[in-house]
């Protein structure tokens, strides 16, 4: 296949403006106008080695959003210097749901665009022939890949979730406000695109332009995706179809598996230059990029596009624990010399919080799954994904939003002991309270069933009863320091989207779950599933959109 080729324009942060985002016939990654300024900058920030090295691993781990989550060269604390960063999470968790426990929420996002990051035109040669990612003309800036990686505290299975990228939700900017109802794809575009002529008229110009403007797009991603899941991002990475291209190249040749034969004939615009045989594949950089970009002569299209990606990390990361790359320092510093022209990373990345977390990621006990959507539809004239955010948060607020390791200010003193029988899953909660579960859901003993998986969680048991039927659970709490950060933190436990309110009529130090039918339904609140899920168990019960995908199972066989 070609090399890479040496008139490439010189690359640091960011994008340009573009065209308005298509449907998925003949889709041309372009965006929309959006409707915020914001003035943003990309900067570096020195770093020690140890941090260095920290980031590098979760610049790989974007690129391999795309290409795998290569965490575990955290171990090298010689890799140089020059990563690009990004202030983005400063502004967007101003506004991001409240941090519970010292779990990690990372968020890859894969972005599809033709640009360097100075926004100059990559060679229209390699765009069409080596990328097969049509014209160079094509400058958008859609996230088509966003997968939110869920790292336990406590060393448990880290849970993958890809979010379809045509999903149809309200987008947001960096600052809250709403975008309106769009593609969850379109926020970044939308948001570059608003700030632009502001930039403009302050006289900012070429890559400074680029770069202000990308980190509005950052800014608004960050921002729709913390408010379609309902969870924290703590860290987020970035890279484009060159980056993932270049660390292919690094990495490559890589075996990937397929169900089907398939083809995806490159024309103009559109076509991956997919041509592969059922069985196994082995793949260049080119043939990579093809393997994840394939959404045309698929059954399900996008979202067999998505399971691609999820297959195509397994199978990187089983190349890499095969062939002894985690151990052999030179390959892994030419990869990251690759990997810092291409990535961006939040500044705020503490690699100490990161550590802890390594082994899970690199031993392959990592389940991909998406998130489900409820169908298709047409809206302003293009396909898109129809979601039930409700549903989406809460699956999210089951298996990850409180984890076994709560957040706790540092101390000096010894670990409490560890909780015996059932509650050995979870530490006792930080903020302490009696626990009252009322049954309105019409299902005999859920009361009972509900406060023995609190108590196990550590929770103090109070009464439980009967209440007047109701159609959804909700909970209240009473007066007192902790019974509110309590209050939230079981309903997290139970999966309950209601916000918990205050009420007199709650004892105080006393938390009151209200169950309602909702409660007693299939895929509806359970701590038991929730417990299996955040501990690596089974999520059958969840209606995830298609197959998991298990990193420690080998190279995965998909459509």
């Amino acid at each position: 296949m070609a090399d890479r080729p040496q008139d490439r324009p010189q690359r640091r942060p960011s994008g340009r403006p573009s065209g308005r985002p298509s449907d998925r016939t003949g889709e041309r990654d372009g965006d929309r106008p959006g409707e915020r300024p914001a003035d943003r900058v990309v900067g570096r920030r020195p770093a020690t080695p140890l941090v260095r090295a920290g980031r590098a691993v979760v610049a790989t781990a974007s690129a391999v959003v795309l290409l795998g989550s290569g965490v575990s060269w955290f171990t090298y604390h010689s890799l140089t210097d020059g990563l690009n960063t990004s202030d983005a999470l400063g502004i967007t968790q101003r506004h991001a749901p409240p941090k519970l426990d010292n779990s990690i929420n990372l968020l890859l996002i894969g972005l599809d665009s033709r640009k360097d990051m100075n926004g100059n035109d990559l060679p229209k040669q390699f765009v069409e022939q080596d990328l097969h990612a049509g014209s160079s003309d094509i400058g958008g800036y859609n996230t088509n890949t966003l997968i939110l990686l869920h790292i336990p505290a406590n060393g448990g299975k880290v849970q993958a979730f890809s979010i379809p990228r045509d999903d149809y939700v309200e987008t947001l900017n960096g600052d809250g406000t709403s975008q309106g109802h769009h593609k969850i794809k379109e926020a970044y575009g939308l948001a570059k695109a608003a700030v632009e002529p502001t930039l403009k008229a302050q006289g900012v110009t070429g890559a400074a332009l680029e770069q202000q403007s990308r980190e509005a797009g950052r800014e608004a991603t960050l921002a729709t995706v913390q408010q379609f899941l309902g969870v924290r991002i703590d860290h987020f990475a970035e890279v484009n179809l060159l980056g993932f291209y270049d660390i292919a190249k690094v990495v490559q040749p890589i075996t990937v598996c397929l169900k089907h034969a398939t083809k995806d004939p490159a024309m103009t615009g559109q076509g991956s230059g997919a041509d592969f045989h059922a069985g196994y594949n082995t793949l260049d950089a080119a043939g990579a990029l093809s393997f994840v970009r394939q959404r045309h002569n698929l059954t399900n299209g996008d979202l067999d596009r998505t399971h691609r990606q999820q297959a195509f990390i397994s199978s990187v990361m089983y190349k890499l624990k095969q062939e002894g790359l985690f151990n052999d320092l030179g390959k892994m510093q030419g990869l990251f010399d690759v990997v810092k022209q291409d990535v961006v990373l939040d500044s705020q990345w503490n690699v100490l919080d990161f550590a802890q977390q390594v082994p899970n990621l690199t031993g392959g006990n990592v389940v991909f799954n998406t998130l489900p959507i409820q169908g298709f539809a047409t809206r302003n004239g293009e396909s898109v994904n129809l979601v039930d955010a409700q549903q989406i948060q809460r699956i999210m607020q089951r298996l990850i939003s409180v984890d076994p390791s709560p957040a706790a200010a540092p101390s000096t003193t010894a670990p409490a002991p560890a909780p015996a029988s059932g509650a050995q899953r979870q530490s006792t909660p930080v903020a302490p309270a009696a626990v009252d579960v009322l049954n309105g859901s019409g299902v005999t003993g859920l009361a009972a069933q509900k406060q023995k998986d609190l108590v196990d969680a550590g929770w103090t048991a109070g009464r439980t009863g009967n209440a007047t039927a109701r159609a959804h659970t909700v909970i209240r709490y009473g007066s007192g320091a902790d019974a509110a950060k309590a209050a939230k933190q079981v309903a997290a436990k139970l999966g309950v989207s209601a916000v918990p309110t205050a009420s007199a009529n709650v004892a105080a130090g006393h938390v009151e779950v209200l169950l309602g039918a909702d409660a007693g339904a299939a895929g509806g609140t359970s701590g038991s599933s929730s417990d299996s899920a955040a501990t690596g168990g089974t999520t059958s019960s969840i209606p995830f959109q298609g197959a998991s995908v298990d990193m420690g199972k080998g190279i995965p066989c998909v459509d």
